[in-house]
């Protein structure tokens, strides 16, 4: 298996997939399940089309790293000497990154193949089998091909957005079909194209609201669609070809209904919450359950988005998710003279406030019986503790308690109205008041009987309305750009507050390109996607925020390939604009 190593996944996927340490192959296996054996029953099949699924629930983590850190909302400053590393975390932020850094860049390439090949491999034992002798009607079987088939492709889509220039392998078993070589993007781009173009005609439909639950962690034809909408959308930054007409129609499509039905939900959190599998909203998303599998409540997602030690805020005391971290906070606002900043980018929790009445502005709360409020965690977090007294929650290994601000620096103990002497605001210099955390999918407490129970949401409908929007948009349609934002935008805002914070003609708000790269950060405020709208508004590389200036150049725009891949096949080649 030579691509296998030349592209450093072979371990993975033995290791899942294949017969290993026979090297007398006459031999009868007893712990081990052989190809030809496995598929007996049609549970043997849905089993293997499946298992390529908990694979890539597992590697959003890198995805969320690499999308959220180098991009303008979310930062990992230093903490009471806490969270350095390296400085591996001040290298996302500065688009300093190198070959030499391996870390997430390496994780996302290894994991995406990893997935390509366990969706080759399946694909081509489907290829072999009889559905008849399973049980399977013929639609049926083809739904469990197009399911690889579709996942495949979001893999891809995956490694197009961040590397750009890939090999392209499609089987498993013959080698000879797969390059050892990088190929052209738009190779890429014309496959995943193609793949989803007719998985969208073999895949289920939901048929109705209220049924999606029984499709969840299954690609439907909605879900398919909704990644060609992604691809297009970016066609322009992948390939340099402009396909927001096409974007359009396949958005208007799902909007319409034609790949199934599905609605905005009325409140902002009902797609992240614990039942949010019956959520309509959600077009896709990976099922997840204490127990089982949660990756969206890991360390390298949402888990660590907030306080170490909010689990006496959270009352999740016994830590079943592990402790919590101070990973993620978001970008400040403010500078250390109380003054806030001025820049276009950034600065979320202020483009949060900008418009009145925000429900996600108010303070997390865990209000019981599996329900909160709020999106943010600031100032003091007070809580009641096993004395009966009112406590609040304290920096670890440090004698103060938290008062959490929209500003990075040295603010130890101090009261909420002192700035520091020390007026030096970068990701070197904080502490563990420094930015406001954020809990996206909530923290209920241990007498919650649905802790943790919240699937991860990878695609939902607002996506589909606000890649629309921006369409028409850039096509001079604003009028009609602007009603569809404010169609998902009106559950945030009081009722009275429309005029002043709807888009016009429906209220007074002006809509401009700025302003719709504003939105997509609030509406998909650490989704782990903001450096590709950064990139798409032409702002990543360009860009100010807080403690970033603008980069040298646009090769920063995609990573570059890291040392242990290049060292594992030489054919491959560095991206443009980083040193071999």
């Amino acid at each position: 298996m030579k691509l296998l190593k030349n592209i450093a996944i072979a371990s993975a996927v033995f290791c899942t997939f294949a017969i290993s340490g026979c090297t007398n192959l006459d031999e009868t296996l007893y712990d081990q399940v052989g190809t030809k054996n496995y598929y007996n029953t049609k549970s043997d099949v849905i089993r293997a089309v499946f298992r390529p699924f908990e694979h890539a629930y597992w590697s959003i983590c890198s995805r969320h790293v690499l999308n959220e850190l180098s991009a303008d909302q979310l930062i990992t400053p230093t903490r009471d000497g806490w969270w350095d590393d390296g400085g591996k975390w001040r290298r996302l932020h500065y688009h300093q990154w190198n070959v030499e850094d391996g870390g997430d860049a390496q994780t996302e390439w290894n994991g995406c193949f990893q997935g390509i090949m366990q969706c080759n491999y399946v694909i081509e034992d489907l290829a072999k089998l009889d559905p008849s002798q399973f049980g399977f009607a013929q639609t049926e079987f083809d739904n469990l091909n197009a399911q690889c088939r579709a996942l495949r492709a979001w893999f891809y889509l995956r490694l197009l957005d961040a590397f750009r220039h890939i090999p392209f392998a499609i089987s498993y078993n013959d080698v000879s079909l797969n390059t050892e070589k990088q190929v052209e993007p738009k190779v890429i781009f014309d496959f995943i194209e193609s793949e989803l173009k007719d998985c969208t005609k073999l895949l289920a439909k939901k048929e109705g609201l209220g049924t999606g639950a029984k499709l969840q962690g299954q690609w439907t034809q909605a879900g398919a669609a909704a990644l060609l909408v992604r691809l297009y959308l970016n066609a322009e930054v992948y390939i340099g070809e402009k396909r927001y007409s096409d974007c359009e129609k396949i958005a208007q499509d799902i909007i319409d209904g034609v790949y199934g039905t599905y609605a905005t939900a009325d409140r902002w959190d009902a797609a992240f919450d614990w039942n949010n599998d019956a959520c309509d909203e959600v077009i896709f998303g990976f099922p997840s359950s204490q127990g089982y599998s949660y990756w969206l409540y890991g360390s390298d997602t949402y888990w660590w988005t907030v306080p170490a030690r909010a689990r006496y805020y959270f009352n999740d005391r016994k830590a079943k998710g592990g402790d919590h971290n101070t990973k993620y906070a978001a970008s400040p606002s403010y500078d250390l003279d109380g003054k806030l900043y001025t820049y276009e980018l950034g600065m979320p929790v202020q483009n949060f406030r900008k418009y009145p009445g925000d429900e996600r502005m108010k303070l997390y709360r865990n209000l019981g019986n599996s329900k909160r409020e709020g999106m943010f965690l600031f100032g003091y977090l007070e809580y009641i503790d096993e004395n009966g007294k009112k406590a609040r929650v304290r920096a670890p290994e440090q004698p103060y308690d938290l008062y959490i601000r929209d500003a990075v620096g040295n603010f130890q103990g101090m009261a909420p109205d002192k700035w520091p002497t020390n007026k030096s605001s970068n990701l070197r210099n904080g502490d563990h008041n420094s930015g406001w955390h954020f809990a996206k999918y909530p923290f209920y407490s241990d007498d919650d009987e649905h802790q943790m129970e919240s699937d991860y949401t990878e695609i939902r409908l607002p996506e589909i309305i606000y890649a629309l929007a921006e369409c028409k948009l850039r096509d001079g349609n604003k009028t009609d750009a602007a009603k569809l934002l404010n169609s998902v935008r009106k559950r945030n805002y009081p009722a009275e507050n429309y005029e002043e914070v709807l888009y016009s003609p429906e209220g007074k708000v002006f809509l401009d390109e700025a302003e719709m790269l504003a939105e997509w950060g609030r509406e998909f405020f650490a989704e782990g996607r903001r450096r590709i709208d950064l990139i798409r508004f032409g702002k990543f590389s360009s860009g100010t925020w807080w403690d970033k200036t603008p980069d040298a150049n646009k090769n920063t725009e995609i990573f570059p390939i890291m040392r242990p891949i290049l060292n594992a096949n030489p054919n491959l080649e560095q991206n443009p604009g980083y040193n071999k």
